[in-house]
């Protein structure tokens, strides 16, 4: 298996490297955190770049890429530390119009993906369902043609910023049924939408979400009535591997982030970098990160297999590379010293954004769960 990225992927790859140099370095991007509307500059040029199209179908305004065109943006993103909504909007709503929404719904919204007009946020998660997706108690309750929605969503990335709300919802079933939930795309303006904004410890933005007498229609319905699971499953899935690549990039510069601070660091006259105890733990970091890098591409090459060795092969990511961007974490916060956790350092923010990563859609304990009840039911 060839496992070289093409010509035209490593050229998305310089582009979006050659971006973050000149526009989104560190102090560049300290500086759009503090303002709540740069992210639409940055908006702008991504889609300029063609990354909000590159994963799209060509029908609908896309380049009809692939998932390793998503794993090369993101890889880059996760080095520049970006936390504008891309994998909300381009992975898991683009993903669910690609593969649910009918001809009129990827003609309206995939086109204003692809040309930044629309930015659509996840709103799944719920106060006390954890990680789990079949837990919903926000109903859908059939109202004529249409439904009404009540309920509360937590922690919906990408909020702040989107125009659309990507909804799961129950519309049959008890709450933990698996039978039963149906997923809705709805403008935030709609009337009964709010929410409640607020930044996250990495830069990134979210919000609570709450639905009070929602009246929606059915073109509003993604796919099929009741049977949104397999759907939600498949789309986070990819939006995990997704993460796992941008994991690894955040781990590629803590890893040479803290290489050339240890050089400069002098300690007894000589750089740290030079001490045999300070090369065993880069060596160390340096093969965590290669080794996280394995698994995202196996990840992202196993997306298109069955289901349960989609879930099986991401959810082996999610536990590999969240153990290992722990230990990238702490050893690059240890070698800086108190400095690391500073605002002023970079690896501090990388750590943040690893931690972030690796609690979204599953932390590492609910994957190894999840992968040995799969391996169990392969066996």
């Amino acid at each position: 298996m060839n496992f070289d990225y093409t010509d035209e992927q490593n050229m998305l790859r310089d582009s979006i490297a050659k971006w973050a140099a000149g526009q989104y370095d560190f102090e560049k991007r300290r500086a759009a955190l503090a303002s709540e509307d740069a992210w639409k500059t940055n908006w702008a040029t991504f889609a300029e770049l063609g990354l909000l199209a590159a994963p799209l179908p060509e029908d609908f305004g896309g380049l009809g890429g692939g998932a390793i065109d998503i794993s090369v943006v993101t890889e880059e993103f996760g080095k520049a530390l970006v936390v504008e909504p891309y994998v909300p909007t381009v992975v898991l709503g683009g993903g669910a119009l690609k593969y649910a929404g009918s001809d009129a719904q990827k003609d309206e919204h995939l086109n204003a993906i692809a040309s930044g007009e629309r930015i659509i946020a996840f709103a799944q998660a719920e106060p006390k369902s954890r990680w789990a997706l079949h837990d919903v108690t926000t109903i859908a309750k059939k109202d004529g043609a249409g439904y009404v929605l009540n309920g509360h969503k937590a922690v919906v990335l990408g909020a702040p910023q989107a125009d659309h709300l990507l909804v799961s919802a129950r519309t049959a079933g008890g709450q933990r049924d698996a039978k039963g939930v149906s997923l809705f795309l709805i403008p935030k303006n709609a009337h009964g939408v709010s929410t409640r904004d607020y930044p996250t410890m990495d830069g990134t933005r979210a919000a609570e979400v709450y639905f009070e007498n929602v009246s929606v229609g059915a073109a509003n319905l993604i796919g099929e009535t009741d049977n949104a699971l397999p759907l939600i499953e498949r789309i986070v899935d990819e939006a995990n591997a997704a993460y796992c690549s941008e994991a690894v990039g955040c781990m590629r510069m803590m890893t040479t982030s803290t290489q050339e601070y240890a050089k400069q660091r002098k300690q007894f006259g000589k750089a740290i970098a030079e001490f045999q105890v300070i090369q065993h733990r880069l060596v160390d970091m340096f093969m965590a990160t290669e080794e996280s890098y394995s698994m995202a591409l196996r990840a992202t090459i196993k997306l298109g297999e069955s289901d349960t060795e989609r879930a099986r092969a991401v959810s082996a990511a999610k536990v590999s590379i969240g153990n290992a961007s722990r230990f990238v974490g702490q050893a690059a916060v240890q070698i800086h010293g108190g400095m690391g956790v500073t605002d002023e350092m970079r690896v501090g923010h990388y750590f943040k954004r690893t931690t972030m990563l690796d609690a979204t859609f599953g932390n590492v304990d609910t994957h190894l769960k999840r992968y040995a009840a799969l391996s169990a039911k392969a066996a």
